[in-house]
């Protein structure tokens, strides 16, 4: 156990509030531009259906690194969108199938998870044409109108020209089919974005979003907010130092920049002062989650030492040469 935590803590009590604040949503700018043009397509889609005029379809790629949120904005865009309907049990129609890409991934493996996804295994062994074709023959049986691959860059990456050729040549099929059209959307990191400019015909197919790494010159204001939000839900009451620029500008360096880290950030502190019985969220509790999260000295924690700038925030168990000159 920790020193600075309290003996009588209700560990149930706290896990309840932060189990809440995890399932809590920040929407922001990028997610605003996924959700208009995810709008714009599905229901262009949903008109040409209705007028019986089938068109290729269209889709997004979007790009960001680890922790950016992604994942968190697609779970938000499906999960809370009106009148889209999901996968389930006994119902046959669904508007969007979500998977992430397998690793190791290929052209069948990605296939074959997809059929698995659809409600339809395969018993035997397929080659990833015949997979793909049954892919495709589900997709319209269930009224599919995009398919959602997370992790995407999987799917790419240390392929050959002919690996390569396929994997495209499959995404442009599913877009293309003359009976059932269906819109893909491509998520992953900046690999992503390199890899789907590899052939013109799918990347002018593709609208591109990135969800860029955030800064104190852009986002400082927004983090403030954020922090004074999620210690209001935690019924906490956040420090008056570290709602100041010098505090913030260390929270978004230890979080690499990038939003969903800097939440993830914030609930495991928020967590911290409630472990330890606290009323207000402040500095040490942003220490005790970084040194947690990283297993750092005080020497090496941006929330410790003067040089927080020379430190790699993703480094786990850092040593002392990896903080780089003072």
């Amino acid at each position: 156990m920790n020193s600075t935590e309290n003996p009588a803590v209700d560990f149930a009590a706290v896990s309840r509030i932060i189990s809440d604040l995890e399932a809590r949503f920040v929407s922001h700018d990028r997610f605003h531009d996924l959700r208009m043009q995810f709008d714009r397509l599905l229901y262009r889609r949903r008109a040409d259906i209705e007028a019986g005029y089938q068109s290729d379809s269209y889709g997004i790629v979007v790009t960001g690194n680890a922790g950016s949120g992604k994942s968190t904005a697609f779970l938000r865009l499906f999960g809370h969108h009106p009148d889209l309907m999901q996968l389930q049990e006994r119902v046959v129609e669904a508007h969007v199938v979500s998977l992430q890409v397998p690793s190791p991934a290929t052209l069948k493996s990605v296939g074959m998870s997809c059929l698995h996804a659809l409600g339809y295994p395969l018993s035997r062994d397929r080659t990833a044409m015949i997979v793909w074709q049954l892919v495709q023959h589900h997709l319209q049986a269930r009224r599919v109108l995009f398919i959602h691959l997370d992790e995407a860059q999987d799917l790419f990456v240390r392929r050959g020209g002919n690996e390569m050729q396929a994997v495209i040549n499959t995404l442009k099929s599913v877009m293309q089919n003359s009976s059932w059209p269906v819109g893909v959307i491509l998520s992953g990191t900046e690999e992503l974005k390199e890899l789907v400019n590899v052939d013109k015909q799918l990347s002018r197919r593709l609208y591109p979003i990135e969800f860029q790494q955030i800064s104190w010159t852009s986002h400082g204001r927004d983090v403030r907010d954020i922090l004074k939000g999620y210690s209001a839900a935690a019924g906490l009451q956040p420090a008056g130092q570290i709602c100041e620029p010098t505090f913030v500008r260390r929270l978004i360096h230890s979080a690499s920049h990038e939003l969903g880290l800097v939440i993830k950030l914030i609930i495991g502190a928020i967590e911290e002062a409630l472990f330890r019985g606290g009323k207000d969220l402040d500095w040490l509790d942003f220490r005790l989650a970084f040194q947690r999260k990283s297993g750092c000295v005080d020497g090496l924690n941006p929330f410790v030492t003067d040089n927080w700038k020379a430190i790699d925030p993703l480094v786990l168990l850092p040593t002392e040469k990896l903080a780089g000159p003072a």
